[in-house]
């Protein structure tokens, strides 16, 4: 416990990261400082009080997954005064001689350091904490974010969520989709928020709750956290180098099992053409593709609607869409190549599981009655599968998972949605929707995460996410970006791809990948033939390289759409598979250190001018890579970090610093470090 004499605490280093102890300090005058390694983290002062309380009144309207949320806080209380009550324990109230209002106090425990705050009285219910910022201090985090990595001079809602299509209120698509459905989003919103940040200090705070939060950075002077709750606690981590911060996360939440080696070592070809995908499949690997993977979403059939083709959500194989399926998993196995498939946590109620899971009591229920809670996910209803009931969770991690999927030999599965739970529904548990939605994504984790073990399957089989919250990094193999839209949009484009894979990262995501070609294709916007060629290459660079034909396959190019595309997937699939030595290495270090494999620049070299790069990053220590994710673009710049890098196409060395490059299609912009143990590797890709 902290050390305190005559109201402060000395610094003490005692473990293996060195870390600080808490150093606090409080006054007669009222005041009250937290710091820690050195670093003011709170300054409280009766002038400047660092605490504000209000009692809520929230409204929230949900459209297919996408979130209207506003509140009318009332009765809101700074108290500016502060006093010791005991050891690391402090009350607030609004004079000298006041009564308390809200309590403070410092633990540490379980690897971290933390402050704990409540009001006094349970009708407060909102909590604003003011954290002190140093001049020109860089803050990333936040959970997966889009469109911007450093997070400075903005708010972030922590509230997972469709992410929207457009996401650019500026934009006519943004704005026709906000008029459609509430759904062109925003700048900030993700299907994988986290109120989780880091900062240049080497510094990382984590608010410990699943309730409505905001992540405040628009005054340069403070860090402010808001909290739809009436108590908060936030986890303090601290660490000599960025890296050991990344590590130090990682250690917190935890890591998956690592990918297995098929994965890594040719592409996943995504096709939802029923039997005809695997006609389609020979076409691509006579073409001279490396494949590990076909993934098959439609497995399971198709529901078209005017949003376009979507699956038919009775998470089994669908006999007449996919005959003898499993005659042709083993028989693609037998050439190398697994099966994928598609499963989400919701059930069409006019599916037949839908009716097992109803006569088991595994469905989240009404308010207002015991009748099942249907969601409204455009042109048909499902319910809920609620897993806060522990009879759920193993119901469909064995009943679906693992009988209709697993069983089946389906390697692996994209794990659709987690972001949908309603603030109206009745759970098992009697926990309040409001503070279970957040947590949803976790819970999603952790059934596929469990399927997977159960059939004793974690060296072989994968599952990827695009929901998220805090935890899911310690059972969640692998992250996707979501549905980008099919274009070089700067909010919704190829490019937030990048954004998504570095933040994510920063927070203990160590493997991410997205849709080659994007998905979202609406309102009459279609991928060209430029974007998709430049996606093929961007995924060849990534962990994992995995196609999508999109929401309107028919309408959009495909990857064997004309020999063009065809030879292009072709020749970046083969060059991604003779990556497999270099990606290894770095699936390995992730696995012992949490550094992810896709990482921002200032990993490799804490340098301020590359806190806000966010279009190219690290590949591991010795690749940087710097995607063409503008349109018609004929060249862009690099930025390279210290030390002396090799033009992957040209052979030509570079210096650090910034750099013009040309970009022809084929020629993407990757660098390896001169002197790497993997020189020769590198080499070889262009022999």
């Amino acid at each position: 416990m902290l050390d305190a004499r005559d109201g402060f605490c000395q610094a003490v280093s005692y473990d293996k990261w060195e870390r600080l102890r808490v150093i606090c300090a409080s006054g007669s005058d009222g005041t009250l400082r937290l710091s820690l390694g050195g670093h003011t983290l709170l300054d409280h002062r009766p002038g400047c009080p660092a605490l504000t309380l209000a009692k809520g009144a929230a409204s929230v309207t949900m459209m297919r997954g996408n979130f209207a949320m506003s509140d009318t806080p009332f009765d809101a209380l700074s108290p500016g005064w502060c006093r010791s009550v005991a050891a690391n324990h402090w009350e607030f109230a609004s004079s000298r001689q006041g009564p308390a209002v809200a309590e403070l106090t410092v633990t540490d425990d379980d690897g971290a350091d933390r402050i704990h705050l409540r009001a006094l009285d349970p009708a407060y219910d909102r909590l604003t904490l003011r954290l002190h910022a140093e001049p020109g201090e860089a803050v990333w985090g936040g959970g997966e974010q889009m469109s911007y990595l450093m997070l400075n001079g903005r708010r972030f809602p922590m509230w997972t969520s469709e992410p929207g299509v457009g996401r650019d209120k500026t934009t006519a698509l943004t704005r026709q989709l906000d008029e459609l459905a509430m759904a062109g989003g925003d700048y900030w919103t993700t299907n994988y928020p986290q109120p989780t940040f880091l900062t240049s200090r080497g510094l990382a705070i984590h608010l410990e709750s699943t309730a409505y939060s905001v992540l405040d950075f628009s005054d340069s002077a403070a860090h402010v956290v808001e909290l739809w709750e009436g108590r908060a606690s936030l986890a303090i981590f601290t660490a000599a180098t960025l890296p050991a911060l990344v590590t130090r996360l990682s250690d917190h939440f935890g890591r998956p099992a690592p990918l297995p080696d098929w994965v890594l070592e040719g592409a996943i070809v995504g096709l939802k053409d029923g039997a005809a995908s695997f006609d389609r499949l020979d076409t691509i690997l006579a073409a001279g593709a490396a494949v590990g993977g076909l993934w098959c979403e439609d497995w399971c059939g198709v529901r078209e609607t005017s949003f376009g083709r979507r699956l038919f959500w009775d998470w089994k194989w669908h006999p007449a869409r996919y005959p003898a399926l499993p005659a042709r998993i083993a028989a693609l196995r037998d050439r190398g190549i697994r099966f994928l498939a598609y499963a989400n946590p919701y059930l069409a109620v006019d599916g037949s599981l839908y009716e097992e899971a109803l006569a088991a009591g595994h469905l989240a229920l009404r308010l207002d009655s015991d009748a099942p809670y249907h969601v409204d996910f455009g042109e048909f209803d499902a319910a809920v599968v609620d897993f806060t009931s522990p009879g759920a969770c193993d119901w469909f991690a064995d009943r679906i998972l693992g009988r209709e999927l697993l069983d089946l030999d389906i390697a692996g599965w994209m794990a659709d949605f987690g972001e949908y739970l309603p603030t109206d529904v009745r759970l098992a548990d009697g926990s309040d929707a409001m503070l279970a939605h957040n947590r949803w994504p976790l819970l999603w984790a952790q059934v596929n995460a469990r399927a997977i073990a159960a059939r004793g399957k974690a060296d072989e089989a994968i599952f990827f996410m695009r929901a998220g919250f805090s935890g899911v990094q310690g059972h969640c193999p692998l992250l996707w970006a979501g549905d980008q839209s099919v274009d070089f949009t700067r909010h919704d484009g190829i490019g937030t791809v990048i954004t998504a894979a570095i933040s994510a990262g920063l927070i203990g995501n160590a493997v991410s990948h997205s849709d080659v070609g994007g998905y979202t294709s609406i309102l009459g916007n279609i991928r060209s033939e430029e974007l998709l060629l430049r996606w093929i290459e961007l995924g060849a660079f990534t962990p994992v390289m995995r196609s999508h034909e999109g929401n309107r396959p028919d309408d959009n190019l495909q990857i064997d759409s004309n020999p063009r595309l065809l030879a292009h997937f072709a020749r970046f699939s083969r060059l991604h598979a003779a990556l497999a030595p270099y990606v290894r290495s770095l699936r390995d270090e992730a696995a012992a250190t949490g550094l992810p494999l896709q990482r921002p620049l200032f990993l490799l070299d804490p340098d301020p001018a590359l806190f806000a790069i966010e279009d190219q990053y690290a590949y591991g220590p010795d690749m940087i890579v710097a995607p063409v994710i503008e349109e018609h673009a004929t060249g862009r710049s690099v930025v390279l970090t210290s030390g002396e890098w090799r033009h992957l196409w040209t052979g030509d060395t570079y210096p650090a610093g910034t750099h013009i490059v040309p970009t022809p299609i084929g020629q993407p912009p990757v660098f390896t470090r001169i002197g790497s143990a993997f020189a020769a590797l590198f080499e070889s890709l262009t022999a």
